[in-house]
């Protein structure tokens, strides 16, 4: 009698597959059918519930074939399948340490499925898998659960943003980390965010304030995934972003049409072009959608002070904090991250830093870049200046060896380049001395230091080290040391360059009309014809504009133009400049022959310079007016702001470079552009790589380092081959052929010996004999007479 019901129950689950078919097809004829099938399903479930522990392996099985049947085709029966979503609820949530793993994973499986159907909503079902997420013992459990809850958000967000359901489902991750503080079971709430985070799904600030409480957690692990949330998740959004752009294929629709069109016509190729066809639409119209913006994590804070006070007070000044060492830091990157970026005000993070600036401690260049990143221009000199004097003493110094002195002076230089008020004209000579090092890495930190006071803070160095411009500028009293607090006025970046090349262009534009190139010069100081002048300009750069001629604009290749030096008046002897002297040399020698003018003169030089220093003045504040009338008079339209970006450039090179090279070549011109930019953007972390700069490359490998080098580079061959060997196993690995010259020089000497001796032996008969012969035969069609 068993074996006959077993042979039945076999019977029963292979028509299962068959039936769900006819049902899909004709759901009304069958429904007597799926009544019974739902009836047996009901009555495996009451013996299951009853008793869970003692189901036997029969009644699993068919239990999970007919939940499997049931769920695929509940939507053509919603009367009858009303409490199916709601049992499958029950027991996934009541039995899941009970159940059988293949019949639990069969039950999430179905659930998805039903919220796929519409049957249920996102919501029940992220309500009744999420609890399981963080209570079931199964290890195998929790990873599908993650990657179904991980997917339903996804597609629940996938057309358009479902607020409602993302609020829920925040407000239960933010209250799974608050509610218990020292449970590992927020790390599912950190895995869930920084996951949607990285996929662009959650993009807003209460997404940030609960990785804050993360942050804020007393479990290591919880507070590890909150900081390199921090740390991290912007950066790892953009490199998904990058690499969803980059796995398109590029489609050339030319090529497939002109395939089409020559090809046979078949199904399928018609249907590789319909589907390459939406491809390229895809990416056009992905490409024509406004970009987002995308919001860095710091810049979301709610309350940035009081996140990183708390952070420092809780996790490094706390002497009963767990974390080693290797997490301390990471905490430290974070809040020194904050204090930089939102200029914050945490001065007993700066004492903290005292007791780690010794080169004998681990991880010495993490410590010295986090120094370097928590300073900005609001943090007191008096507070900054014991550290730099410690990083000095300690690192910099002729007995130290170049890696270490060269990250001494990096990290001087970063801190001072934040804050260049905390260093002192002793300390800086004595460390700009370093310039003449013999080590690369020393002798470039050092100038690096140089450099930036030189356009800082020139009256901090000595004469021979300030450099022309900066001693120019010192002298006439256009450069002045910045205050403590002093800020720079907003405005644009060089919008005087722009002005000045509207007023020339200007110009050219009237002289080309015949016109004056003043417009008073005429006397009648027409302005309207100005006005309308500029509003033409306007439309033609807004008509004009078109996105991809800004690629065209400055990196095509071409000389630069710079100012020209024209003015400078080159002698062609030294007798000349001993026989002609110059202008003041003449007054000088004038004052001495004639010592009764010199009184005279004196009052007259005083009242020429009060006179020379209020033009000056008039000149800059006419010029100041300009700007500001540029500024706040017109709209700059695209073409502007591409000349602004490029006479930006230009600028940049002619500060840069000798007053004799300023005629640069576009390769030049880049490179000095590039060192011009090398101030780092605000949201850009400093890394300990930067601090060490170039020591690590340019200290002496040892010989297992060098062979190492060498073996790499040697790859996987064990013999020895030239280039040209090489080269032509990896043309020939590509399935490339040779050339014919080459294949000639390969080519038996016998075979080519005939043809050459007969070549060269040739009379002009026979020369002319043969080229008829070729004419003749090309008319024909060849040797076979195709034309024929």
């Amino acid at each position: 009698m068993g074996k006959r019901k077993v042979g039945a129950l076999e019977k029963v689950e292979a028509d299962l597959p068959n039936l769900q078919h006819k049902i899909r097809r004709d759901p009304v004829s069958y429904k007597d059918d799926f009544a019974s099938q739902y009836h047996q399903y009901e009555s495996h479930r009451e013996i299951f519930m009853r008793a869970p522990g003692s189901a036997t392996d029969a009644g699993l099985i068919s239990l999970r074939e007919l939940i499997d049947f049931v769920a695929h085709v509940a939507d053509c029966y919603p009367e009858i399948t009303k409490s199916f979503p709601e049992d499958l609820m029950n027991l996934i949530t009541l039995h899941h340490t009970d159940l059988e793993p293949e019949l639990r994973e069969k039950i999430v499986g179905s659930l998805v499925l039903l919220r796929k159907k519409d049957v249920i909503d996102s919501s029940a079902l992220l309500q009744t898998l999420f609890p399981l997420l963080t209570t079931t013992p199964s290890k195998s459990l929790r990873a599908l659960l993650f990657q179904k809850i991980l997917s339903d958000l996804r597609s629940s967000n996938a057309k358009t943003k479902n607020h409602r359901l993302n609020r829920t489902i925040q407000t239960v991750l933010f209250n799974l980390v608050v509610s218990d503080r020292t449970s590992s079971k927020g790390l599912w709430a950190v895995k869930l965010t920084r996951e949607l985070w990285k996929r662009q799904i959650w993009t807003d600030s209460k997404t940030v304030e609960i990785m804050k409480e993360a942050s804020l957690s007393d479990n290591e692990k919880v507070i590890l995934g909150g900081v390199r949330f921090f740390l991290g998740g912007d950066k790892e959004r953009e490199e998904l972003a990058e690499e969803e752009s980059d796995d398109e294929p590029d489609i050339d629709m030319g090529k497939l049409r002109h395939q089409a069109g020559i090809n046979k016509k078949t199904r399928k190729q018609s249907k590789s072009l319909e589907k390459a066809a939406a491809t390229v639409k895809r990416r056009e119209r992905k490409k024509n959608q406004p970009h987002p913006l995308n919001f860095s994590a710091l810049h979301l804070l709610h309350d940035p002070q009081g996140f990183a006070e708390t952070l420092f007070q809780k996790h490094l000044q706390n002497t009963k904090s767990k974390l080693n060492l290797e997490q301390k830091l990471l905490v430290l990157q974070l809040v020194s991250r904050l204090v930089g970026l939102h200029r914050l005000t945490v001065i007993s993070l700066y004492s903290y830093f005292l007791k780690y600036l010794t080169p004998r401690q681990p991880s010495v260049t993490s410590f010295l870049a986090s120094l370097a990143q928590s300073t900005h221009s609001l943090v007191p000199p008096d507070v900054l200046e014991p550290l730099i004097q410690k990083i000095a003493n300690e690192f910099v110094s002729e007995a130290a060896a170049a890696e270490v002195a060269s990250a001494g002076l990096n990290a001087i230089r970063e801190i001072c380049v934040r804050q260049p008020l905390a260093m002192n004209e002793t300390l800086l000579q004595d460390l700009v001395m370093y310039k003449s090092s013999k080590d690369k890495g020393v002798m470039m930190a050092a100038k690096g230091l140089l450099s930036l006071y030189r356009e800082v803070g020139a009256d901090l160095l000595r004469k021979k080290d300030r450099g022309k411009a900066a001693t120019m500028e010192l002298k006439l009293g256009e450069r002045k040391q910045r205050r403590f607090g002093e800020e720079d006025i907003g405005g644009i970046e060089g919008l005087e360059l722009l002005e000045a090349y509207k007023e020339e262009e200007r110009k050219r534009k009237r002289e080309a009309k015949g016109l004056p190139a003043d417009a008073g010069a005429d006397g009648e100081g027409n302005g309207d014809g100005d006005e309308e002048e500029e509003e033409d300009e306007d439309e033609d750069d807004w008509g004009a504009w078109n996105i991809e001629d800004e690629e065209d604009s400055d990196d095509s290749g071409g000389w630069i133009n710079v100012e020209s030096d024209g003015e400078i008046d080159i002698s062609d002897s030294d007798s000349d400049r001993e026989t002609k002297p110059s202008a003041a040399k003449k007054a000088k020698l004038d004052k001495k022959a004639n010592p009764a003018a010199r009184d005279v003169d004196v009052d007259g030089a005083a009242a020429e310079e009060e006179e020379e220093n209020a033009d000056a003045e008039a000149e800059a504040e006419a010029a100041r007016q300009r700007v500001l009338n540029l500024a706040t008079t017109r709209i700059l339209t695209p073409a502007d702001l591409a000349k602004l970006q490029e006479l930006r450039t230009q600028a940049s090179v002619s500060k840069l470079l000798p007053e004799t090279q300023r005629r640069l070549h576009a390769a030049a011109k880049i490179q000095a552009a590039a060192a011009a930019s090398h101030n780092r953007h605000v949201d850009d972390p400093l890394t300990a790589a930067e601090i060490e700069g170039l020591a690590m490359l340019s200290h002496k490998q040892d010989k297992e380092s060098r062979d190492a080098a060498v073996k790499a580079a040697k790859g996987e061959r064990n013999e020895h081959k030239s280039s040209a060997a090489l080269r032509k196993e990896k043309l020939r690995s590509q399935g490339k052929s040779t050339t014919n010259k080459e294949k000639a020089r390969k080519k038996n000497f016998l075979m080519t010996l005939g043809k050459a001796r007969f070549k060269q032996k040739r009379s002009l008969v026979e020369t002319q004999k043969v080229l008829k012969g070729h004419v003749e035969r090309s008319k024909r069609g060849g040797r076979r007479g195709n034309n024929g």
